[in-house]
This record gives C-alpha cells, structure tokens and sequence, in this order.
C-alpha cells in the first residue's frame, strides 16, 4: 500500500510514544478524600473496600503513607455521632469539633500539605440534607448560606487551605468570600462544587458518613443529570463570584460537563471520581473481571483528558504507587 499517512509510525517506539504523549496522570493531580471520626479504631466501609473511617492515630497514618509516594492534597469529610446533629446544623462551625481539631493536628504534624474542607451541612444536619430543612420539607437557602459562611470561616481558622463548598445553594460562593475576606482569611481560596449532580453514584459515600437524607432527596438543589448547559451557567456565576477553582461531580459518567467547563473557563477544573466510581473498579477487579491498575490509570487519564487539572479520587494513594512502580 502506499499511503501519505501513516498514524502508526508514531506508535512504533516506547521513547516516541512517550515524546508524543498528549497527557499524563500522576500524584501531583490527586487530592486525596479521607473520612474521619472519633472513635479510638479505623472502621472498614462495606461498600468501599480498602477505605475506612479513621481515626486520629489511623489518619495520620495514612496520610504519612500517601506523603511518602507523593500525594500532598487531601480532603476531610467527617462522620459525626448522631447526638451532635441538630436541624440548624450548628456543629459545622463548632471551633473545637472534629474537622477544626483534626486540621490544626495536621498542620502541627506537616505544614506543607494542602488540606480541603467540605463546606456543607449533610454531616451535621439532622435531617441529613446539604441545607437547613423548613418545616414544609423545602431547603432554605439563604438561611443555609449564612451558616455555611460561618463554617468556612472556622475551617479557615483552624488551617484549611481550600474551603469547597458541595452544598449546591445558590449565591455561597460569593457570600463565603466576603466571610474570608472579612476575617482576614483571603488567601484561603475556593473550590466549588459548581455542577454537582444529583447522581446515582453517590450510595457508598452517604454510608461512610450515615448522611444520607432522612426523608425526600436532593433534586431541588443538586443539578439534574440531563442537563448540560446549566453547568456552563453555574461556572458562570460561581467564577463571578470568586470561585479559584471548579469541580464537576461525579467525573466519570459526565465527562462531557468537565471538557465544557475547561473550554467555557480559564479557572482550574477539578473532578471528583465518586464513591460509587470507586467501588464499581473495586468490584469488577475482585471479581477478576478487570485488571484494576490498568483500569484505575485509565479511568484518571481520561478524567485528565476531558480537561480536569485535578481529581479527587480515594484512588489517590494506590495509583501513585502504581504511577511510582509498585
């Protein structure tokens, strides 16, 4: 055959594959997602095997593990007792509740990592909702926002590098940033969870955190999976708002919403690779219908292919040790 173009010849070689390699994956693009509590032991999550709710000797542990191969970004989401719930979620901004202790021990422990705080009140909300719930069952907004302001304002003053609010209420972003600023907090910058979906994959994650809604669901604040263009209108007004950075959650099944993103905007685009992600690569492997770290790097490459300049992913310890060789 004679042919002008031959994509192959590009192919042939490792060293040429790797000289023409578009992208790549590795620690430096992984937060890594910790759940934490106040128990005196680690307790294994069913539905997330190889994750566990961690206790104060146990996150150290791991985080020390994820540092030795690389991984210096970590997110903190709390299981907090039933009994510190309240409908006003008030235990969110307590200054000495457990994420507050937990990011002044980090802090004291390694200065240099980058910690993430989940601004939200699903784990501290008795009704189990990301905002305080009227008595009609309709999620107040502005009455949430208000108290979201004054948990980001305490994750800050406990050490928290990156405050990301997931609670989808409408204006947080920018009342958040004035609460920062205010407080003399302005280089604590803001992740939002920008198009977060009312998605399917979110089952493993509410039983790490026995969060999930006491009654209804999360659709009147949380996008609806149909929907594309109301990603691109909530970037909009997230980045008018001050926003640093944006998520698209999950990653996986809207791959399409963080290449939108990443062409609609100049502000970094992060990805979360979902509970339910994790424990569908978990489940195939166990059962040797996939190999795991192929599959794993492959999913977190075509993450970093749609556009994403960051993922968060509970992966994010293991496949740096893949990355690293091991």
């Amino acid at each position: 055959m004679i042919l002008p173009h031959r994509p192959r010849r590009n192919r042939k070689h490792p060293a040429i594959r790797a000289m023409v390699r578009e992208h790549h994956v590795g620690p430096e693009h992984f937060i890594y997602p910790l759940f934490i509590h106040e128990g005196a032991g680690d307790v294994p999550i069913g539905a997330m095997p190889g994750c566990s709710r961690l206790s104060p000797a146990g996150l150290l542990r791991e985080v020390e593990a994820a540092r030795a191969v690389g991984v210096h970004s970590f997110a903190l989401f709390p299981a907090v007792p039933e009994a510190q719930k309240t409908s006003d979620g008030r235990e969110a901004h307590n200054r000495d509740g457990l994420v507050p202790r937990t990011l002044r021990a980090l802090k004291d422990r390694w200065p240099d990592v980058v910690l993430v705080t989940d601004v939200a009140l699903d784990p501290y909300n008795s009704d189990g909702h990301d905002g305080i719930v009227a008595p009609d069952g309709r999620i107040l907004n502005d009455e949430t926002v208000a108290v979201l302001c004054k948990q980001a304002v305490t994750q800050a003053r406990a050490g928290a590098d990156i405050v990301a609010p997931s609670d989808m209420m409408d204006g947080r972003v920018g009342a958040i940033r004035l609460a920062l600023d205010a407080e003399g907090f302005s280089e604590v910058s803001i992740l939002a969870y920008t198009a977060k979906y009312a998605s399917a994959f979110y089952g493993p994650f509410r039983e790490a955190l026995d969060s999930a809604p006491k009654s209804g669901d999360k659709k009147t604040y949380q996008m609806d999976p149909a929907n594309r263009r109301e990603a691109l209108r909530e970037a909009r007004l997230d980045a008018a708002e001050g926003a640093d950075m944006l998520m698209v959650k999950p990653a996986g099944p809207y791959l399409d919403i963080i290449r939108d993103l990443r062409d609609a905007s100049e502000l970094p685009i992060a990805a979360y690779q979902v509970s339910g992600e994790y424990a569908m690569l978990k489940a195939a492997s166990e059962r040797g219908w996939l190999d795991e770290k192929r599959a794993v790097l492959e999913s977190l490459l075509g993450i970093r292919r749609a556009g994403a300049d960051f993922i968060l992913t509970y992966y994010a310890k293991q496949a740096a040790q893949w990355l690293a060789g091991g």
